[in-house]
């Protein structure tokens, strides 16, 4: 029984890594790649116009650190927007690196968080691979429960410690 909702999700995460791979052939502007919803401000809507995916300017703006559900490793639909524009980036620019830091919250050992937060940065990286990303540009590193966001016991700090953050790196 478990094992078949596993494969279940499985097959949705990767039904989802498909579809966000096909929606980055579309032209899309600044605004429409924040999705539905989005407060463009927040986002710096507006201040790359006209800047080509392979600028640094094309990213600056884009949100770099990606929330996860309690327990686990999918990837939310309010992040696909924004790793499209990283690797729009990343595969416009072969010498650009990325370290994909996968985080987790207090709740469960040691072991088992390790293991989800690197979980977690792997699906984050293979989103990034099927929208065009080489590999060889990308780093996971898992810190499971040991460099908390925010301290505390209670909802709000966990869900903000459940997390992969994308960190541009020098080769």
């Amino acid at each position: 029984m478990r094992s078949t909702n596993v494969t279940k999700a499985l097959a949705l995460a990767a039904v989802m890594a498909f579809a966000a791979g096909c929606s980055s052939k579309s032209a899309k502007t600044d605004s429409d790649s924040m999705g539905a919803g989005a407060d463009a401000s927040a986002y710096g809507a507006g201040q790359g116009a006209g800047v080509g995916a392979g600028s640094w300017e094309a990213v600056a703006n884009l949100r770099t650190v990606f929330y996860f559900d309690f327990d686990r490793a999918v990837v939310r639909q309010e992040g696909f927007s924004d790793l499209e524009g990283h690797a729009r980036y990343l595969a416009a620019n072969p010498s650009a690196a990325v370290r994909l830091e996968g985080h987790a919250d207090e709740r469960g050992t040691r072991e088992y968080n390790m293991a989800l937060g690197e979980r977690r940065a792997k699906a984050v990286e293979r989103l990034l691979v099927v929208n065009g990303v080489q590999a060889r540009q990308i780093e996971t590193i898992s810190y499971g429960e040991e460099r908390p966001a925010v301290t505390g016991n209670h909802e709000g700090a966990w869900s903000q410690n459940r997390r992969v953050e994308l960190k541009y790196v020098s080769r």
